[in-house]
């Protein structure tokens, strides 16, 4: 992308309010995802086509009149939504230039077994290749989770370490990584999983040049302010939320209690939204989603 489009986008996430909005389904989590937005399984056969369902999906809640850049900072898809349009652009280009909603590109090709209570990222075999083709459509940043389900710290600095290392391919791309260690909101020892993973992160980010950033994103914690260091780093452009589970209510509810963290919901952004609803409806579902989430984000 052209420096000054990287410039624009940057001063964006940096400095407005709002949140971002993740539409990264991948193929695992997509029937899921279509199921809950009134789509069953017996409206299509093969992947191609629930892909397609997914795309018409994504296309209403971006194409819709309350998803705008004055509430939305940014938006994370799926390589198979990169591929395709909306309205005639290249989707990533669509959300910039007719939204002026900042993309992001998720890169984990899903998740290992579990071992050491977590689940590292498995390889990215084509992670060169994915980061020239965000570049090539004006892509600011990536996106990739794993999960930690047990306090181990064998585990834990075995995530953030994965995390960070491919985190620094993404920077020399020129691109704006998302590194998201996920806490499984169920784990039984969540809150002292996130004392390991905080100082985990807090020792990776110094390993970070003085020139460059990351974004975080990191399930909601069980103490109020807990992330406010990562917060603060300057190393750190912007800590995000992820739901993992929670209720809209509830999410938003922690997150107001968060204060400097933002949204990226996925699950309780769409909540309640459904292919059976009118375009009203539809609208009307959207806006007070959008706007809690907001809400929560301004904090």
């Amino acid at each position: 992308m052209t420096s000054t489009t990287q410039r624009e986008m940057l001063a964006k996430v940096n400095s407005q309010i709002g949140f971002i909005a993740a539409l990264d389904q991948s193929g695992g989590s997509t029937p899921k995802a279509l199921a809950l937005y009134g789509v069953d399984a017996d409206a299509y056969s093969t992947d191609e086509e629930m892909f397609g369902k997914v795309h018409e999906m994504r296309t209403r809640i971006i194409t819709n009149s309350a998803f705008t850049g004055e509430r939305v900072l940014g938006a994370i898809l799926f390589e198979n939504t990169l591929d395709r349009e909306i309205e005639g652009y290249a989707t990533a280009h669509y959300l910039w230039q007719e939204k002026h909603i900042v993309p992001f590109l998720k890169v984990d090709k899903g998740l290992e077994n579990e071992a050491n209570g977590v689940q590292l990222m498995k390889p990215i075999a084509n992670l060169n290749e994915l980061l020239s083709k965000a570049n090539a459509q004006n892509v600011f940043g990536t996106k990739m989770r794993s999960v930690i389900k047990l306090a181990n710290p064998t585990g834990i600095d075995a995530i953030v370490a994965q995390q960070f290392a491919i985190g620094q391919q993404i920077l020399d791309a020129g691109l704006v990584p998302i590194i998201e260690p996920e806490v499984d909101i169920n784990s039984p020892e969540k809150a002292q999983a996130e004392v390991l993973l905080r100082a985990a992160i807090l020792r990776q980010l110094d390993t970070v040049s003085e020139n460059q950033q990351v974004m975080l994103k990191l399930t909601l914690p069980e103490e109020n302010d807990f992330y406010a260091e990562c917060i603060a780093h300057p190393k750190v452009l912007k800590v995000v939320a992820l739901s993992g589970g929670y209720s809209r209510d509830e999410a938003n509810e922690r997150l107001t209690s968060n204060k400097g963290m933002i949204a990226s919901f996925s699950r309780a952004l769409t909540q309640g939204v459904s292919a059976q609803q009118s375009d009203a409806e539809f609208t009307t579902m959207l806006d007070d989603a959008i706007s809690g989430i907001y809400a929560a984000s301004n904090t």
